[in-house]
């Protein structure tokens, strides 16, 4: 009954509310008068225009894209910026050492003098943003092909950039909407001097790790302490001591009065990536295909990685980022596959698809536009499926040792050094840009982990496609040791010039053609190279062709849809572009009989770590100040410190560190994960089960305040009781 009543929502006129309550990854500057009635039923006491404006401040101006994929917002006058732990993690492990464990014991800069610069962070922060459809799909031909249609399409886009960004020191992009149906301008802000301020332990940070990452109840303090940092002129700047503390055009204040279920929360933020318009075979090929054998691989590296983590320090600090990075996803995928087999996400999406089917049906001029659509999505998939098979088991397991990805850094300095017009001097100008990369790198490689992982994905790799495709030079050497992997392992990495990171050096730094050429027969560069050469020449032909006709196919299913239902209001895909979500503190029902609180506590902790469990690791501090109930200002109404809450917005990930605001604008928490029940949600929201999970805002003052004595940076923000 639920998955017919699902169907029917699916297909019907929805006239003016979303899908459901919850659902939805709203364009800030498109919020219309419907999304303000609902957020007014909800309890906002704002305007869209206090969310996003062109004419004033507003809360756009205190979010920023943070690195490559997080969310952080500004919290003071003076560029104070929070994100989660776990989106900084790569800077509080880049800059921690045995001697300086900063990931074990925590980061906290005193003062200014005292907070770290960190090459290669930046964060963007969106000045405008403008639909520019009408320029961008100007002067397409009629029946143009797909080639065709992009050329021109990329002809507008540069010159719209260009424009936007004339006599500026702004910087922009044009983004696709609904498939390339829409497209939008953003002009952005781009510093590059953000340095670190503060961070907790891991144990506090990370506070459950593996154990209860994407799981709720939660207790984590996921958060990280940054600044932005401009020139003088309040411009981004590159790092230079002479800058000074960015002052934002608005930052959030930060309220401690607390939460109560049912209260309004908004979400502001850079969700990365859903598929809310894919087809069942799209959803079939996610399920049965790419996460059964990306899940599977991911466990042989996680065991290996936490075999070596922890029996040496060294390790642990070397490995936390990759290990968490890899975790990530393996744990959401088993969720996300759990989630579409519960709501049956594959045969609803057939149902829909049968009712398109029949809408199409109706008008002949439909028939013929859109008549053949379905069969066509079938044909793609059909080719597409096979190859998404091998590409993921060549980039989850044949891959997966980072010896045998790192000969693809080389392959540019090889075909420099096997010209003719090659030098001595350009060998050594290669070489000088490539070396800070392979420095990088090196220091957090250990050879021992990565030939246990060489040895066991290489197995599993063999084990289900020895029958596809193996190198020539991996066969031999699993003839020479009789399938002994282990031993293959050994083999390759005592041979390897790229386990030896001081020839690696030399070589760089030579100048010499003989060293870089001799690289090709290198055994990790015979069985990357083979690798690689198929996946090229035999799958990425066939899935570039496939995706580019998916895309062009979607452009056309989506607007198909869009007709079909010209009254329903759609939100577009995320795609790492500034949106807003909003809900309600709300509780959930996982299972029967099972009902889980919309917050956890300090006592949780507690109890956590009573289980013996390693990821439940307690600070000595924190238990003290636990016994002592010593909360400073920061403890609930019940007298508690409460920890984590969750609510009904709907987020994914990028949405890590973006701010969770009430109904007065003011900062309530960081949204930091979903809950496991609801990892489905970038492909099918369901309102009963998905629920994002956000830091208290008051345990995260708790710790940098009454925890680690930086009361300072507490003072600095704009604190609302």
């Amino acid at each position: 009954m639920k998955q017919v009543q699902r169907f029917l929502a699916g297909i019907s006129l929805v006239l003016a509310l979303p899908l459901s309550a919850g659902e939805g990854m709203w364009i800030p500057s498109l919020l219309g008068q419907l999304n303000q009635a609902e957020m007014g039923q909800m309890g906002f006491r704002l305007t869209a225009e206090d969310i996003y404006s062109l004419n004033h401040s507003s809360m756009k101006d205190a979010v920023v894209l943070f690195g490559r994929g997080c969310t952080g917002e500004i919290v003071s006058s003076e560029g104070l910026l929070l994100t989660n732990h776990h989106c900084g993690l790569g800077q509080v492990q880049q800059h921690s050492s045995v001697e300086h464990d900063y990931l074990t014991h925590g980061f906290w800069a005193m003062s200014r003098e005292e907070e770290l610069p960190n090459p290669g962070l930046s964060v963007s922060l969106l000045k405008y943003m403008e639909d520019v459809t009408d320029r961008v799909l100007a002067d397409i031909p009629e029946g143009a092909k797909e080639k065709e249609r992009m050329e021109i399409i990329e002809g507008h886009i540069r010159d719209i950039v260009k424009e936007a960004t004339k006599d500026t020191h702004y910087e922009a992009e044009v983004r696709p909407f609904y498939y390339g149906n829409t497209w939008y301008l953003f002009v952005t802000e781009v510093f590059r001097d953000v340095r670190l301020v503060g961070a907790p332990p891991s144990s506090i940070g990370k506070f459950g790790g593996d154990t209860d990452n994407w799981m709720w109840p939660r207790h984590t303090g996921d958060f990280a302490v940054f600044r932005i940092y401009a020139s003088p002129e309040n411009k981004p700047a590159a790092y230079a001591k002479e800058n000074v503390p960015y002052t934002p055009a608005h930052h959030f204040p930060v309220s401690i009065s607390g939460i109560r279920e049912g209260d309004f929360t908004l979400v502001f933020g850079y969700p990365g990536s859903t598929e809310q318009f894919i087809t069942s075979d799209a959803v079939r090929l996610t399920t049965e295909v790419h996460n059964p054998i990306a899940i599977e691989a991911r466990r042989i590296r996680l065991d290996l990685f936490e075999k070596h983590m922890k029996t040496d320090d060294k390790v642990r600090i070397q490995y936390t980022t990759k290990h968490a990075r890899i975790a990530n996803g393996w744990k959401k995928w088993i969720g996300e596959n759990r989630g579409i087999e519960r709501l049956g996400t594959v045969q609803v999406k057939q149902q829909q698809e049968a009712a398109f089917g029949e809408w199409v049906q109706k008008d002949p001029e439909l028939t013929e536009r859109y008549g053949r659509l379905l069969t066509e999505f079938k044909d793609v998939y059909a080719r597409y499926t096979p190859a998404t098979r091998q590409s993921t088991y060549i980039t989850e397991a044949a891959l997966a040792a980072e010896v045998l990805r790192l000969p693809g850094r080389f392959f540019d300095l090889i075909d420099y050094a096997a010209g003719k017009d090659a030098t001595s001097e350009g060998l050594k100008e290669q070489g000088a840009k490539l070396w800070p990369r392979m420095a990088s790198f090196y220091k957090d490689y250990d050879a021992a982990t990565d030939q246990d992982v060489m040895a066991s994905t290489l197995k599993y790799y063999w084990d289900n496609m020895s029958t596809t495709y193996v190198p020539p030079y991996l066969r031999k050497l699993y003839k020479k040791h009789r399938g002994d992997f282990q031993s293959m392992a050994a083999h390759i990495m005592g041979r390897s010039v790229f386990c030896r990171p001081g020839e690696i050096e030399a070589m760089l730094k030579s100048g010499q053609r003989k060293p870089i050429r001799a690289l090709q027969q290198d055994p990790a560069m015979l069985i990357a190279e083979g690798f690689i050469d198929y996946h090229d020449a035999c799958l990425l032909p066939v899935t570039e062709a496939s995706e580019s006709r998916l895309d062009s196919l979607y452009r056309c299913y989506v607007a198909a849809i869009m007709k079909m239902q010209p009254e329903r209001r759609f939100y577009p895909d995320a795609n790492l572009t500034l949106r807003v979500t909003y809900g309600q503190v709300d509780d959930y029902f996982p299972r029967d009989a099972v009902r889980y609180k919309h917050f956890t506590t300090l006592d949780g902790i507690m109890e956590k770590e009573a289980m013996g469990v390693y990821d439940y690791g307690v600070p000595e501090r924190l238990r003290e100040l636990h016994a002592a109930q010593d909360y400073g200002d920061y403890a609930a109404e019940d007298g508690l410190m409460h920890t984590c809450f969750t609510a009904s917005n709907h987020t994914t990930g990028g949405n890590s560190g973006s701010p969770v605001i009430n109904a007065e604008g003011h900062l309530i928490g960081i949204n930091f994960d979903r809950n496991w029940e609801g990892t489905m949600s970038d492909i099918d929201y369901d309102p009963d089960q998905c629920r994002n999970i956000s830091l208290d805002i008051r345990y995260c003052l708790f710790i940098i305040d009454v925890y680690a004595g930086a009361r300072h940076l507490v003072e600095e923000m704009t604190v609302v009781k």
